[in-house]
C-alpha cells in the first residue's frame, strides 16, 4: 500500500486562497443510532485510541449538524474540525435535508471521507440492487476475499481469505447483501455470488460527487471475527492512515507453577482432593502432575518449531522441595535450566503461599482467621517480601534472565479476593516497594482494569479455559462436563445458576471432547482478544505442559488461525508482563488526555502538530516516510506495522509540540 498517495484530506478547500491549506482536526465525528455497526467502529476507534465526538440519533437534544458545527476559522485558516464521519447508513438524516446537505458539503469542501457501517445493496450507494445479479442472504459459514484493490490499499495487512463466523448453527448470525458494483465503486472485499455468477461487494469505496464513502452491506457487531479482522482497514481509510492512536496484535502465555506439582481432579469425586472443600479427599496417595524432563525439552523445541516464546512462572521452592522428597535430584529442573535462555521466567514467590489473609479452612467456603481483637489476620509484609526476594535470588544464582520489576503471586493472593476479602492485603504494597516489584500480575475476569498497589500497578491476565489440576484430555472434559452440564445431565448445575454461563447441549465425550469442543472454543476466544488489540497476557500452568500436553492445541490454533489471516507484515507480537503493563498504562493515561480534552492534534497539508500534557506519551499512525521533526533537521518516526509506522512518542528535546512531516 502506498499510503502517501492516498492521503486526500486537507486538499485546499475551494475558494480558500492558494496558499491556505485547511487545518484538518484528527477527530472522528461519528453519527450513532444505536445499531451495533456503529458501536462496533466507534469501539475500534476508542481502542485504537482515536479521538471522536458522538451525536446520538436517539437524543431530542442533541446537537444539530451545521455548517458551523462541522467547520469554522482559527486564525484565519479554514478548520475541518473531523477528519471523516461515520454513519449509520448512507443518509442518516434523510436524503436532502438541511443536516444531510451540510455534511455532504462539509465532506466535498475538505475531502472528508465517510464510512457507512451498515447499508444495503442500490445504486444510491454505487452498488446494483441484489435483484440484478447479487444475493442478500445469511453469511455464516462462508467465506470472503480481500480484492486486489483491497490489498494494494487499506485491507493489505490481510492474507487475502477470511470466513464468516458460524458459531451457532441453528442461530442467523451475519446477513448481508452482496452486489455488483456499478462506475465509481472499488470493492475491497467480495464474495461469490450465491446460486449466480461472479462476485459480489460486501466491502468497497462509492466515489461521487466529488465525496467518497466506504459502504459496508453485510451487518456485525464487535466482537464478531469478521469484523475484527476488517476493522483496523476501515479506520485507515477512515483517516487515509494519519491518524492519534496506535494498535497492534500481542498475544503471550504465561506458565504458572514451573518447577512445582499441580494436585489432580478426581474424576469421581468431582473435586480435586487435598483441596480443602474436596470431601473425603485429602490428596495423600493421589499422583499430582508435574512436567518431567521430556516434557521441558518438548517445550523448548515446540518454542523453536513455532517461533513463539513462553513466559516460565516459576516457584523455585517448591523445585527444591520436590528435589529434597526424590532423592536430591531433579531432572526437570535440570533440563529447563538449561534451556534457560530460551524462556522468559517470571517470579511466582519461593513456594507459592497464599499471601492474603489467614485462611480458616474450617468450614466451606473458607473465611478470613481473625485476630483476637476482630480484626482480619493477614500474612506479614516480612513474610510476603521473603516469598518475593527468596525467589528471585534463586533465579539470579541460576543465572536466569529474569526482571526484578515482574511478579506474580499464587492465585493472584495478596489482591483483594471477594468475596472473603474485599480489600487487598495491606501488607503487600509495602513488600512489593521492599523487593522492586512494579508490575503484579491480577486475574482479569476478577479486575479487568489495572490498578495501583502502592506503587506498583497490576497486569491483568486472561485465565485460559486448561484446568491447573488435569494432566490428560480425559481428565479435562470430565471436568469441564461438570462445570458446563445440568444436574440433570450429571454436572453440577453452576451452569444452571449463572446467569453469564450457558450449559452444554449434552455432555461431551471423554474421548473427543477435549480436541473437537474445549480447543476450538478456547482458541477463538484467545484470537479474539489478540483481533481486539488487547494486549493483556494469557495464563495457564505447568501442568498443561505435562502428560497429554494440553496447552499446545489451544496455542499452536491461536498462532496458526492468525498467521493464515495475516501478512508477514502484520506480525504478532509477544510482550513480557513489564512491556505489557506499560501499554496498558500508557493507554490509560492517553484516554485520560482524551476525556479531559488536554490533547490538541491537527494537519495542515503534510505537517501534523500534536499538543498534549507534559510527559504524556502520545500514540500516533503514520504511512511510511513520515519524518518527526527535531529542532535541527528530522529523523525517521515509529517503527513499521500492518503498512503503516507507528509508536508512543512525545515531542523532540526543547519542543512543547509534536510535530511529524508526511511524506
Amino acid at each position: 500500500m502506498t499510503a502517501a498517495g492516498m492521503i486526500t484530506a486537507g486538499a485546499a478547500a475551494p475558494g480558500a486562497a492558494a496558499a491556505t491549506e485547511p487545518r484538518i482536526d484528527l477527530k472522528v465525528l461519528v453519527v450513532d443510532n444505536g445499531d451495533s455497526p456503529v458501536k462496533a467502529v466507534t469501539a475500534q476507534l476508542k481502542s485504537t485510541g482515536i479521538p471522536y465526538t458522538t451525536i446520538d440519533l436517539n437524543d431530542s437534544g442533541r446537537p444539530r449538524i451545521t455548517a458551523s458545527f462541522l467547520s469554522d476559522t482559527v486564525s484565519g485558516r479554514p478548520r475541518a474540525k473531523y477528519q471523516g464521519v461515520v454513519l449509520p447508513n448512507e443518509a442518516p438524516f434523510g436524503a436532502g435535508s438541511a443536516e444531510q446537505t451540510a455534511l455532504e458539503t462539509y465532506e466535498r469542501t475538505y475531502g472528508i471521507p465517510q464510512v457507512d457501517a451498515y447499508t444495503w445493496a442500490h445504486p444510491d450507494v454505487g452498488l446494483d440492487y441484489t435483484s440484478e445479479g447479487g444475493w442478500a442472504g445469511t453469511l455464516d459459514g462462508r467465506e470472503a476475499s480481500v480484492t486486489a484493490a483491497g490489498k494494494a490499499g487499506w485491507f493489505g495487512y490481510l492474507d487475502g481469505a477470511f470466513r464468516f463466523e458460524d458459531n451457532a448453527p441453528a442461530v442467523q448470525e451475519s446477513y448481508g447483501y452482496a452486489a455488483r458494483p456499478r462506475p465509481g465503486f472499488t470493492s475491497y472485499v467480495d464474495i461469490p455470488v450465491p446460486g449466480g455468477t461472479g462476485r459480489g461487494s460486501l466491502v468497497g469505496e462509492y466515489a461521487h460527487d466529488g465525496r467518497r464513502e466506504l459502504v459496508v452491506t453485510f451487518n456485525y457487531n464487535n466482537s464478531q471475527q469478521q469484523f475484527r479482522l476488517l476493522a483496523r482497514g476501515i479506520v485507515e481509510w477512515l483517516t487515509q492512515g494519519v491518524h492519534l492512536g496506535q494498535t497492534r496484535n500481542s498475544f503471550a502465555v504465561h506458565v504458572d507453577d514451573v518447577f512445582a506439582p499441580d494436585s489432580r481432579w478426581d474424576t469421581e469425586r468431582n473435586c480435586t482432593p487435598g483441596d480443602f472443600d474436596c470431601a473425603g479427599g485429602d490428596g495423600e496417595g493421589t499422583t499430582p502432575i508435574r512436567m518431567t524432563a521430556d516434557d521441558a525439552a518438548y517445550a523448548a523445541q515446540w518454542q523453536r518449531e513455532h517461533g513463539f516464546t513462553m513466559d516460565m512462572v516459576f516457584n523455585a521452592g517448591s523445585g527444591e522441595e520436590w528435589k529434597t522428597e526424590h532423592g536430591g535430584t531433579d531432572a526437570l529442573a535440570a533440563r529447563l535450566l538449561a534451556d534457560k535462555a530460551q524462556y522468559r521466567w517470571v517470579n511466582h514467590t519461593y513456594t507459592h503461599p497464599f499471601l492474603g489473609c489467614v485462611q480458616d479452612t474450617s468450614s466451606v467456603p473458607w473465611s478470613c482467621a481473625k485476630n483476637a481483637d476482630g480484626s482480619t489476620k493477614y500474612m506479614s509484609r516480612s513474610e510476603i517480601a521473603a516469598q518475593i526476594r527468596d525467589n528471585h535470588n534463586w533465579a539470579v544464582n541460576k543465572g536466569l534472565p529474569v526482571d526484578r520489576t515482574e511478579l506474580v503471586t499464587g492465585e493472584h493472593s495478596g489482591l483483594k479476593t471477594l468475596p472473603q476479602q474485599p480489600n487487598d492485603n495491606p501488607n503487600l504494597a509495602g513488600a512489593l516497594a521492599d523487593t522492586g516489584v512494579k508490575w503484579i500480575a491480577s486475574d482479569n475476569s476478577r479486575e479487568p482494569e489495572q490498578r495501583a498497589v502502592g506503587k506498583a500497578l497490576t497486569v491483568p491476565r486472561h485465565p485460559m479455559n486448561v484446568y491447573y489440576n488435569v494432566g490428560t484430555a480425559a481428565e479435562m472434559a470430565d471436568e469441564y462436563n461438570w462445570v458446563y452440564t445440568s444436574r440433570a445431565d450429571g454436572g453440577s448445575g453452576v451452569c444452571e445458576d449463572n446467569p453469564t454461563s450457558t450449559c452444554l447441549d449434552e455432555p461431551l465425550d471423554p474421548a473427543t471432547g477435549y480436541a473437537g469442543h474445549i480447543v476450538p472454543q478456547e482458541a477463538r476466544i484467545a484470537l479474539g482478544h489478540v483481533l481486539a488489540g488487547d494486549p493483556r497476557p494469557h495464563y495457564a500452568h505447568q501442568s498443561n505442559l505435562a502428560e497429554d500436553r494440553l496447552l499446545y492445541p489451544v496455542v499452536e490454533k491461536v498462532l496458526a488461525d492468525y498467521r493464515a489471516l495475516f501478512t508477514d507484515g502484520t506480525p504478532l507480537e509477544n510482550p513480557r508482563q513489564s512491556a505489557i503493563g506499560t501499554e496498558v498504562q500508557r493507554r490509560a493515561a492517553w484516554q485520560t488526555a482524551l476525556a479531559n480534552n488536554r490533547v490538541t492534534a491537527y494537519r495542515i497539508g503534510n505537517t501534523v502538530t500534536v499538543t498534549a500534557p507534559s510527559g504524556t506519551q502520545i500514540p500516533v499512525t503514520a504511512p511510511e516516510g513520515t519524518k518527526k521533526q527535531l529542532l535541527l533537521g528530522t529523523s525517521a518516526f515509529g517503527t513499521p506495522y500492518a503498512g503503516a509506522r507507528s509508536a508512543w512518542t512525545t515531542p523532540a528535546a526543547l519542543q512543547s509540540a509534536l510535530t511529524l512531516k508526511l511524506p
